[in-house]
């Protein structure tokens, strides 16, 4: 397998806030803090299209029968990123259905959903987004496709394949000593298929050098806010988790972690893998031993490649990561510090006040009340 080239790790932003409570002033808090993000000044970097300002541009192609909710994701993804408010004018991206001009594509279900532009020689994109439909219906779609794909791929443009789509791409023989994020309930279709072609269960998404592909699902939100941030900056990115991430009441879950902790990438996969373990068990925490032998590793390999990629010892970083979920939660509930503590994996309120005031100079209740107050001593 050809070595991965993948210009995408970056650091981890945080880009967690308040989900709304159904309060009138945590509607406005919400309201105001998209407001900021909006107000945001752009990257640095110059936009790659400087007469438009269109920093993030998809076309995307729909195979027969494919799921609308990977559609929705992808455009409601750019959507909020490229303008301000709730507005949907394509300033900052933009994203575009391509196909034969007068036809219209069938979703899975039954939604009809018509081509925008045809299947240009320009390719002016940053990335080809295909969703796969349904697995027999595959071959259906129209040979021009798949050629159009194949076009794409010989100009060097970034290939996504989102859901069924990373078989589209295999079978268009673009997925070649490249990796695919496959969904588990495809696995067994996947292996018959391709035997050859290796393949990931355990993430959201997958860049492996200019493929990019996605299991589907909800994994689509966390695709796209990590393609806004790449190209539009972390404030477009933290709107994207702002609006649609799911209130979640009790904040549980592990989009309301995701939510909380932000949003990275790594091109390490033990590192990643063991990130995810850790997220999604911050109430009641793994030992370190136990998720180097999830991820395939040894304690002190896994120390080894934290220290090198974030400067933490594995202990350190689950640490830090379910103090800065804590810091969240003192905000978005009205939950008390000892519960919240609990929460957040210690035993015990002391043990973790102490810990939160070496981590943020100060104890949860005042962080509590400076934060909302408005100001964040930690900054």
């Amino acid at each position: 397998m050809a070595s991965r080239k993948s210009n995408f790790q970056a650091k981890k932003d945080n880009v967690g806030a308040k989900p709304h409570q159904g309060s009138a002033q945590n509607t406005g808090d919400i309201g105001a803090l998209i407001g900021k993000l909006d107000a945001a000044s752009r990257p640095a970097a110059a936009p790659r299209r400087k007469t438009t300002g269109t920093e993030l541009r998809v076309g995307i192609l729909l195979w027969p029968q494919f799921p609308l909710l990977s559609l929705a994701g992808l455009c409601d993804g750019l959507r909020h990123a490229a303008d301000v408010g709730d507005q949907s004018r394509q300033i900052r991206c933009s994203w575009t259905i391509l196909g034969i001009p007068g036809q219209s594509v069938a979703a899975s279900c039954g939604v009809q959903v018509p081509v925008q532009e045809s299947l240009s020689s320009e390719c002016d994109y940053d990335y080809i987004a295909v969703i796969g439909g349904l697995l027999p219906a595959i071959p259906s779609a129209n040979p021009r496709y798949r050629e159009f794909l194949q076009y794409a791929a010989s100009l060097g443009k970034p290939l996504i394949g989102i859901c069924t789509g990373s078989f589209v791409l295999a079978h268009a023989g673009l997925m070649e000593q490249r990796r695919a994020c496959v969904h588990p309930y495809h696995v067994d279709d996947w292996q018959q298929a391709f035997p050859t072609l290796p393949f990931v269960t355990d993430s959201h998404y997958l860049f492996d050098g200019d493929r990019i592909t996605c299991a589907g699902g909800i994994s689509i939100v966390e695709l796209m806010a990590e393609l806004v941030r790449l190209h539009c900056g972390p404030d477009r990115a933290a709107k994207v988790v702002h609006q649609m991430t799911v209130n979640p009441s009790a904040g549980h879950t592990h989009v309301a972690r995701r939510h909380a902790l932000g949003y990275g990438t790594t091109d390490h996969d033990k590192l990643r893998q063991a990130i995810v373990l850790m997220e999604k068990n911050i109430g009641t925490p793994l030992e370190i031993a136990v998720i180097a032998r999830l991820v395939d590793s040894s304690s002190r390999q896994l120390e080894r490649v934290f220290l090198a990629e974030t400067r933490c010892t594995p202990s350190e970083y689950y640490r830090n990561a379910r103090l800065k979920y804590a810091k969240w939660m003192l905000t978005s509930t009205d939950l008390p510090v000892i519960t919240i503590a609990y929460e957040c994996g210690f035993a015990d309120a002391s043990h973790f006040i102490r810990h939160f005031q070496q981590l943020y100079g100060m104890p949860p209740g005042r962080m509590r009340k400076s934060l909302q107050a408005g100001v964040d001593e930690t900054t």
